[in-house]
């Protein structure tokens, strides 16, 4: 059968409190979040990639009113404009060893300390790991309280791939989801790849995503 032409069309992040599913991984980053009042107005949220911290920030910045930066914008960003609400910035470890984005997360961080507004930061390590070159920088950063995603367990793990199946609309057998567990890499990264490899495939031929397409998929991983 010849291949169907496919659009990668994004997906649809649904990115709302009632999305995110609550396991042991994440609970407690999901308490620090919600309960607010973190010491100094501050705090970073670590994780590995895709484990939820973007979803995080959006129910956070929902709830506070908080602007959501990209750190790697910051160079570029009018620094005083953006510092009269909250700020989530997202990747805020990707400053590190750019001169002007570490400079301008500086005055991020204080004109929003001197306003008594918070700052939500989300990066894959703790801010030591970062490796920043502005000392006050550094210092502002180790100062700030942290909270943790753990490594997912089975139940994220499921969670996240019924997610990424319902963002792209795509209708799977529920005895996929366990299947899928037993094979894959059991990492969030991992699990959102697959399931737009998935798709992929699915739009490829024309077809739904069967067991039998799955592990055509995993063998070609």
């Amino acid at each position: 059968m010849m291949a169907q032409l496919a659009f990668d069309l994004p997906a649809r992040a649904a990115l709302r409190r009632e999305d995110f599913f609550v396991s042991p991984a994440n609970a407690a980053a999901l308490a620090v979040l919600e309960a607010g009042h973190w010491p100094l107005n501050k705090l970073v949220l670590v994780g590995p990639p895709g484990s939820g911290k973007t979803h995080l920030a959006h129910i956070w910045a929902a709830r506070s009113g908080a602007a959501l930066m990209q750190a790697g914008s910051l160079g570029q960003a009018d620094i005083a404009a953006r510092a009269h609400t909250p700020v989530a910035l997202e990747d805020a470890d990707s400053v590190a060893g750019d001169a002007r984005a570490e400079t301008a997360l500086f005055h991020l961080h204080n004109l929003l300390a001197e306003r008594g507004l918070p700052l939500l930061l989300t990066a894959t390590t703790p801010p030591r790991d970062w490796g920043l070159r502005l000392p006050d920088l550094l210092s502002r950063m180790q100062g700030t309280s942290l909270t943790r995603i753990d490594p997912p367990d089975d139940a994220l793990l499921s969670a996240v791939l019924v997610k990424q199946f319902a963002d792209r609309q795509l209708l799977v057998p529920p005895t996929l989801i366990g299947w899928l567990l037993g094979r894959m890499d059991r990492s969030l990264a991992s699990a959102r790849d697959l399931v737009a490899r998935l798709d992929a495939a699915a739009l490829a031929r024309g077809g739904p995503v069967t067991r039998a397409l799955a592990a055509e998929v995993l063998d070609s991983l």
